[in-house]
């Protein structure tokens, strides 16, 4: 009899579960999966060292060629860079900075029609130190660290849309 309960609920959930709707991100629901949609961004070039590793981060991560030859989207981002000395030392110099990128995109077809855009942004930070390029490591790890946040968030924002488009 202790067996049956624990099953029986078990069982119960599995069936409640299977009515409520869910369905994973980048599944497929009888049409085009959210891969093929992601493969077909072409992601246009960004100015800057913070924009050439979002782009190339977001060529990864939405497995595109990187090439603008057969794409059926294109996405433009503006990209824009914030540092901010945040910690003081007695003498007034700054030991800790804080790196602001905050991105504005847009998705266009392949005809130039706007199909969704958004805003996007993150913080990293890094330390000052007594070795000039230590401090210059730590500043390009931030921005690194900022592009990979923000590919992550992009695709995600990209994804759900997809997912949003292809429910109705």
């Amino acid at each position: 009899m202790r067996c049956v309960l624990p099953l029986a609920l078990c069982a119960a959930a599995a069936i409640a579960l299977s009515a409520c709707g869910f369905h994973p991100l980048y599944g497929t629901q009888g049409g085009v999966g959210a891969s093929q949609l992601f493969a077909s961004i072409y992601v246009e070039p960004v100015p800057d060292r913070a924009g050439y590793e979002l782009r190339n981060r977001l060529i990864d991560l939405l497995d595109s060629s990187g090439s603008p030859a057969g794409a059926r989207y294109r996405l433009k981002i503006d990209l824009n860079e914030d540092r901010r000395g945040v910690a003081l030392q007695n003498d007034a110099s700054i030991t800790r900075y804080n790196y602001l990128l905050t991105a504005d995109y847009t998705l266009s077809d392949a005809s130039g029609t706007v199909v969704t855009h958004g805003h996007e942004s993150t913080l990293t930070a890094y330390n000052v130190v007594a070795s000039p390029y230590a401090t210059l490591m730590a500043a390009q790890d931030a921005e690194r660290r900022g592009a990979d946040d923000l590919s992550e968030r992009i695709r995600l924002d990209l994804g759900v849309f997809f997912a949003r488009r292809n429910a109705k």
